[in-house]
């Protein structure tokens, strides 16, 4: 679009195959791409370099540093963050150039915008509940800020006001259950370590009354059991999620806490 200043997507990827594809096609508008890899053993870097990605190696050492060096390699201010299974819709890019060009012409004074993140589960988009066109900051200008080194549930912090677009991304992150346990254990490992790094502590309420709580809220509350079956399952996994993380944080502080053999 005329007007529209030059626009860096970033993403991060490991073994990120699957649907990467439709996320590199549906970022082709983007001066560049550039993707940073961890590592991985499957068709990700052939597809990123076939799309015409720039792709550099970083080990990964938590979401939020990973994040933040790939957005510090974009060439242009502003950047786009993408996951390896978000595909940005048409609509949702229509409106990127639009309100871009905006802000270079001085109409908007915003530094960023918050992009509406739509999930789809089990192979339906879920439009009821916590998860449809829920708002993340994934389009900002990097001058003014750009990722915390959280571990896990990373954020950009932002010196500046914040706008919010209207339409979605599309996140298919889970092609089968097997895959969302992959990522789920890994989640709930770096969560603990997270947890831990803070000071926090895994007392046996938080295991085990955390269940039943996290349940009840997201599929009555929330509304999930419109979302029929994948709902009852995203409710049903998302109550284990907290359950199993502060497990592994009173784990680990057993672990901190057992005599060595040599101290016994």
């Amino acid at each position: 679009m005329s007007g529209s200043p030059p626009v860096s997507a970033v993403m991060i990827t490991l073994n990120s195959a699957r649907i990467l594809p439709a996320v590199l096609e549906a970022l082709t508008w983007c001066d560049e791409i550039v993707v940073v890899d961890s590592g991985s053993t499957d068709q990700t870097l052939a597809i990123a370099r076939q799309f015409g990605c720039r792709v550099l190696h970083r080990d990964f050492d938590g979401f939020g540093r990973q994040k933040g060096f790939a957005v510090e390699q974009a060439r242009n201010p502003w950047v786009l963050v993408v996951d390896a299974d978000e595909v940005v819709t048409a609509e949702l890019r229509s409106e990127i150039q639009l309100r871009l060009a905006e802000a270079e012409a001085g109409t908007l004074s915003f530094r960023g915008f918050n992009v509406p993140i739509s999930l789809v589960f089990l192979g339906r988009l879920m439009r009821y509940g916590g998860e449809y066109k829920m708002p993340h900051l994934r389009l900002f200008d990097k001058r003014f800020g750009n990722y915390n080194s959280a571990r896990v549930h990373e954020d950009v912090v932002l010196n500046g006001s914040v706008g919010k677009l209207t339409h979605h991304m599309l996140h298919d992150s889970y092609g089968s259950l097997h895959e969302y346990f992959e990522k789920f254990n890994r989640y709930t490992t770096a969560g603990a370590h997270d947890l831990q790094s803070r000071g926090r502590h895994g007392s046996v309420a938080q295991v085990v009354f955390r269940f039943p709580v996290t349940f009840l809220k997201e599929y009555l509350l929330k509304q999930n059991f419109l979302n029929g079956y994948p709902g009852f399952v995203w409710s049903l996994f998302s109550a284990m999620y907290p359950v199993v993380k502060y497990a592994k944080l009173r784990e680990l502080e057993s672990r901190r806490d057992r005599p060595t053999a040599k101290g016994a």
